[in-house]
């Protein structure tokens, strides 16, 4: 089905589907390009997806670079398929960011943003031999803090680490609530204290078709929910993220996302051993960039499915709510498990960009399950 919109002529079966949408206003110009600055502790970093040409013939050029104006001109409650989060963006050197969003204080690079007064207990934690990545080397640590989605910062770059200097992840409180025998609170740093930490290292792909082996340090998701005690009646559990627009400026330049971030789990899913609360990553706190305080990690599935800084736990016997699927439901399932043979609406998914450091990324086959198709393979339907 084709349909012209403002003057483009737009093929629903290679890109967007606008349903009961009427487009008039004009993109807007993309915002201008950040100043780099002399300091060369960061390279570019430059991944260009391999669908990239077919997304510049489907939309205008100005729109296809600001994405911001793109989904404001489209209006998001409409729209059936749009554009993907995330859009593989070069990495530049900045002291100041888009919108003139603060550099993290005092930070010189991407791992100064270690929040000072981050707990260290554990650290570092022992190695769980149980969880390794044999066929690939682990991801330099400064590139892995380099780039990163995290779209309470930045909804158009990876190297959103310069921006997150407002933001201040402790204390933080978790909230703890729904089908559970008492609702409660509990500190951050009173859960470390309470289950202990480990390390494991994980294969890490994300949605956009690039991928990383990231040393997480942290606990088994299975501990936090058996310390919620849900009752028996709980089959799915939510997550949501912290919401502090003064902290986080991507928040206030993009009013048109439901803040805050939301995802949910079946609750096998939520207990199987390999889902985990990472607290820490190559042996230090999170940086903020990486979800600081606590995120989750659930190597099977895509990126998204595991939100950062997290403050609130629900559980229900109804399917939760997903941020993406919401906003776009063909393109970003409630499950969103790794699956080559599964291709997103406007790219495959069956190879991925390993980052191994800045200049060492190279195409690789995508496993079934991100390689994890022995730990959860049984939990979904066969094909």
């Amino acid at each position: 089905m084709v349909k012209t919109v403002d003057g483009l002529t737009v093929d629903a079966g290679r890109f967007i589907v606008y349903e009961n949408v009427t487009l008039s206003a004009k993109p807007t110009p993309p915002l201008a390009r950040r100043k780099p600055t002399t300091d060369s502790t960061m390279a570019n970093l430059i991944i260009p997806p391999d669908w990239q040409i077919k997304l510049r013939e489907a939309t205008g050029l100005d729109t296809y670079r600001d994405r911001r104006a793109f989904l404001k001109t489209m209006g998001l409650g409409a729209v059936g398929m749009g554009v993907m989060p995330g859009i593989l963006t070069a990495c530049t050197n900045e002291t100041t960011g888009a919108r003139g969003a603060t550099t993290s204080a005092g930070a010189k690079g991407p791992l100064d943003t270690i929040p000072s007064n981050a707990p260290r207990i554990g650290l570092p934690a022992a190695v769980n031999g149980d969880y390794t990545v044999p066929e690939r080397a682990v991801t330099d640590r400064t590139t892995a803090a380099s780039y990163n989605n995290f779209y309470e910062f930045d909804d158009g770059s990876k190297e959103i680490w310069h921006l997150t200097g407002k933001y201040e992840p402790f204390p933080m409180t978790i909230e703890v609530d729904g089908l559970v025998e008492k609702p409660f609170q509990i500190g951050v740093e009173d859960l470390i204290r309470e289950f202990g930490l480990e390390e494991r290292l994980y294969r890490f792909r994300c949605v956009e078709a690039w991928s990383m082996t990231i040393p997480w340090t942290g606990f088994p998701l299975a501990k936090l929910i058996e310390r919620c005690k849900p009752l028996s009646k709980a089959t799915y559990v939510g997550f949501v993220s912290v919401n502090r627009p003064d902290q986080m400026p991507g928040i206030k330049e993009t009013p048109w996302y439901p803040w805050p971030y939301y995802e949910g789990l079946r609750m096998d899913e939520a207990t199987n051993e390999l889902a985990f609360v990472a607290t820490a990553a190559y042996g230090e706190p999170l940086p903020k960039q990486h979800g600081s305080p606590l995120r989750l990690v659930l190597p099977w599935k895509y990126g998204y499915k595991g939100p950062k800084a997290v403050v609130k736990i629900t559980f229900t016997n109804k399917q939760p709510k997903t941020f993406w699927n919401d906003l776009f439901p063909k393109e970003y399932s409630f499950l969103s498990n790794v699956n080559p043979n599964i291709p997103h609406p406007r790219w495959s998914q069956a190879s991925e960009k390993f980052i191994r450091e800045i200049n060492d990324v190279r195409r690789i086959p995508t496993q079934l399950f991100n390689g994890y198709a022995a730990w959860v393979g049984g939990m979904y339907p066969k094909g």
